[in-house]
């Protein structure tokens, strides 16, 4: 007796299982989790290289500063520069404006000879430098007028001072004397004042000229331009 084959009935197949709605399905894994395995569980939570390269940088305030901002700086510097130019070019235009030194005249009037009496004359011994002197008899041309002498010190250039009291010049610095005339007789004064060129203008006044000297040891006293005979 064979045995026929069995033959499945689908009526009496069991259903398949349906999942009722509504029903929480099951938690997906977490992909951190999932990603984690292997040497990648040692990156969790780290920052890999590419990483850190890849992130922005939070943006630097270059002018922050404690004490003072770059653009406080810029300007200091370019005021230091301009500062310095604005120098270099007052130097230079100074060149072009040399000093002038506005010297008196070297010829001036003093004045008509009845103005003078007998004696030494210091009006004109800080604003042009000479005495005059009217005499009653010159010690070179012996007779009665008029010479200037320059108030320098033939020693070291310093202005000696006129001692009426003691009738003569006395030096403040090394103590040189010279008599009214000009002679040296006391100190350390090489030789005699020297005298300046004097004269007569044409309106009678007394002229005198400074561009020209007359030195005693030379002789030059005895010159008529270094005495006004009156």
């Amino acid at each position: 007796m064979t045995d026929e084959p069995k033959t499945t009935n689908p009526e009496t197949l069991p259903a398949p299982v349906v999942a009722a709605k509504g029903a929480p399905k099951p938690a997906a894994k977490p992909a951190a989790a999932t990603a984690a395995t292997g040497n990648d569980a040692k990156l969790v939570g780290r920052t890999t290289k590419p990483a850190a390269r890849g992130a922005k940088k939070a943006p630097v305030d270059d002018d922050e500063s404690p004490l003072m901002g770059r653009r406080g700086w810029m300007g200091l510097a370019w005021g230091a520069f301009t500062a310095a130019n604005a120098g270099c070019l007052a130097a230079t235009g100074r060149f072009m404006f040399p000093n002038v030194l506005n010297e008196p005249p070297s010829q001036f009037a003093v004045g008509f000879p009845d103005d003078y009496g007998i004696g030494v004359d210091e009006r004109y011994k800080d604003t042009q430098g000479v005495w005059i002197v009217r005499t009653e008899n010159d010690y070179t041309h012996e007779a009665p007028g008029f010479y200037a002498l320059f108030s320098i010190c033939t020693h070291l250039g310093c202005t000696p001072n006129w001692l009426s009291a003691e009738n003569k010049f006395k030096c403040p610095c090394n103590g040189s004397g010279f008599r009214p005339t000009g002679i040296n007789f006391e100190g350390p004064a090489p030789r005699p004042l020297e005298r300046t060129r004097i004269g007569l203008a044409e309106d009678g006044q007394i002229l005198v000229d400074k561009g020209q000297k007359f030195q005693e040891e030379l002789g030059g006293w005895a010159d008529s331009d270094s005495f006004l005979q009156t």
